[in-house]
């Protein structure tokens, strides 16, 4: 039996200890670890099994139009804006009213939902903290339940945690506005099943995270607010308006009581920003530029194609034309309508035994910052505490007020061919071996758990990860020219994966899954075809 939303509602106004359920229809393949029992909860689970039920089916065709589409690349890579959704990009409308906490976004940190990382973030003097159950975040089920104990405790005011080391941690009175972002709708969540089956890791996450904190919410006279990774096509935002439409009833929340802002960080997304945001207009805080998965994107959209490979990662800058066309549309797109356009990620971290390179690092997160709110952006995105101040400076003399959604809007159309210009470069052998490096250290952290990793003095996650494993599996696909005259071929590639494992498992620790790692790594790089998302095939690892 499954409780409908009345149930549902009356389940949530009664004790949790003393509610008797019904057969269940669902169960975890993993022992519950003390305090989980706090959060799956028989209402909860309920309420997740109510999610699953009504939306699942329409998750999967959502997945497989997805891939229809990249078959349809793979064969010829065209891209434009949809014939059939012209009136809703020519129409004069806009979203729903900003909320008050809202309106000021001008820095905004991220991070995984660990209990440490989330007091700091919260209490780091950004004006948001995006708690991330994505890209920085290793979805262990240990981190994805515990993520929601540590979001909860935030909600109320009581989060505090205890170092090893005796460290006591606890939330300022005053901390940033919390956002949430939930994991994308390709990821499933293996270690909760209803009828058998996985549910969707975005609605796991999404589904505990309202459930449990809502009416908290509502009582600080807030909302649930939102990040929403990795959307493809408007269906995929419709389909998320419809279960926030859901939730909101089931569960006696009123209807706009949660706003998303939509990660625009696939290149087909960037096609379809009005209709994304036409779906989601009700319950709409924006559009932000996630400039790594862009590239991600863009490489994995278009691979089977010689005319579309990429330079070096580190030479696909924002000042490239297909990157900057992206934004100034983005920021079009988002003050027409009335709402926020948030700039992208400044991945640096501060660097403590080198003044020099610190200085010209922190120079290029200046550089990046006065790019962007001179384009036009609302706010933007930094990985690290310390970038903070760079980043609010910037913005308190660029940006006055508390946004920039009434400043006059770029001039000038952009059009398919801008989104679509590949930009021009070189590839070299330190860019490829740094494409190897960087994945093996990465994917080996997020086997142990580990969904952020500083490499490089570069915070880097599963986005970042991504554009190293599909650009190196595109250049060997290619045999791309290197600069120095060599191609880039699967033997290449297997000659520096293994240079790179042997010198990184020199100085691993005891306990590393490095040579896991690089087998993995090594099988997606020259894989027949390359999988879509590096995070999928790591799961059955975790």
């Amino acid at each position: 039996m499954t409780l409908g939303p009345e149930g549902l509602q009356q389940t949530c106004n009664h004790s949790l200890i003393d509610l008797e359920m019904p057969m269940s229809r669902y169960r975890t393949t993993l022992p519950l670890e003390p305090g989980f029992e706090e959060i799956l909860t028989p209402a909860a689970c309920e309420f997740l099994v109510s999610l699953h039920e009504r939306f699942e089916g329409e998750r999967q065709q959502r997945l497989a139009a997805r891939l229809q589409l990249q078959a349809q690349l793979d064969r010829e890579p065209r891209l434009d804006f949809l014939s059939e959704t012209a009136s809703i990009r020519a129409g004069d409308w806009k979203v729903a009213a900003i909320p008050d906490d809202l309106m000021d976004r001008r820095v905004e940190i991220t991070g995984p939902v660990d209990r440490k990382m989330v007091i700091n973030a919260l209490n780091s003097g950004a004006r948001v903290f995006m708690a991330d159950f994505e890209d920085s975040n290793s979805p262990t089920f240990s981190n994805c339940v515990q993520g929601q104990i540590n979001l909860r405790d935030a909600n109320r005011g009581d989060l505090s945690y205890v170092s090893p080391e005796g460290k006591s941690y606890r939330m300022v009175e005053q901390p940033a506005v919390l956002l949430v972002r939930p994991r994308g709708w390709h990821l499933p969540e293996k270690h909760f099943l209803v009828d058998g089956q996985p549910i969707s890791g975005s609605l796991f996450d999404f589904g505990l995270y309202f459930f449990h904190n809502f009416k908290q919410r509502q009582q600080k006279g807030t909302g649930v607010y939102l990040y929403l990774p990795k959307l493809e096509h408007y269906l995929e935002a419709r389909l998320w308006n419809e279960v926030f439409v859901f939730a909101q009833s089931a569960l006696g929340a009123p209807q706009g009581n949660i706003r998303a802002t939509v990660l625009i960080e696939t290149i087909t997304a960037a096609f379809q920003m009005d209709e994304i945001l036409w779906e989601l207009r009700d319950h709409s805080s924006g559009l932000n530029c996630g400039r790594w998965d862009y590239i991600f994107s863009f490489i994995k959209k278009f691979r089977k194609h010689p005319a579309f490979l990429l330079p070096d990662r580190a030479q696909v800058t924002m000042e490239k034309h297909f990157l900057a066309s992206y934004v100034k549309r983005l920021i079009q797109t988002c003050h027409r309508r009335g709402i926020h356009a948030m700039g992208g990620m400044a991945a640096q971290i501060p660097i403590k035994n080198d003044a020099t390179a610190n200085d010209a690092a922190m120079e290029k997160v200046r550089r990046d910052k006065q790019r962007e709110v001179e384009a036009g952006h609302d706010g933007t995105w930094v990985a690290h505490p310390g970038l903070i101040g760079i980043a609010q400076d910037i913005f308190d003399k660029g940006m006055p007020l508390a946004n920039q959604i009434e400043k006059p809007l770029p001039a000038g159309e952009v059009t398919a061919q801008d989104l679509l210009k590949v930009p021009e470069g070189t590839r070299t052998e330190a860019g490829l071996r740094t494409n190897i490096e960087v994945g093996l250290q990465y994917v080996e952290a997020w086997l142990r758990g580990n969904g952020c990793v500083p490499i490089h003095n570069l915070m880097e996650d599963a986005a970042t990860a991504e554009i190293s494993r599909t650009q190196v599996w595109q250049w060997q696909r290619h045999g791309a020219d290197l600069e120095d005259g060599r191609k880039v071929s699967p033997e290449l590639v297997r000659q520096i994966s293994s240079e790179e494992l042997q010198r990184l498992l020199e100085n691993a620790a005891p306990g590393n899954r490095f040579v896991e790692a690089g087998q993995l790594y090594l099988d997606m790089m020259l894989a027949e075809d390359s999988p879509e998302f590096l995070t999928l095939v790591a799961y059955d690892h975790l």
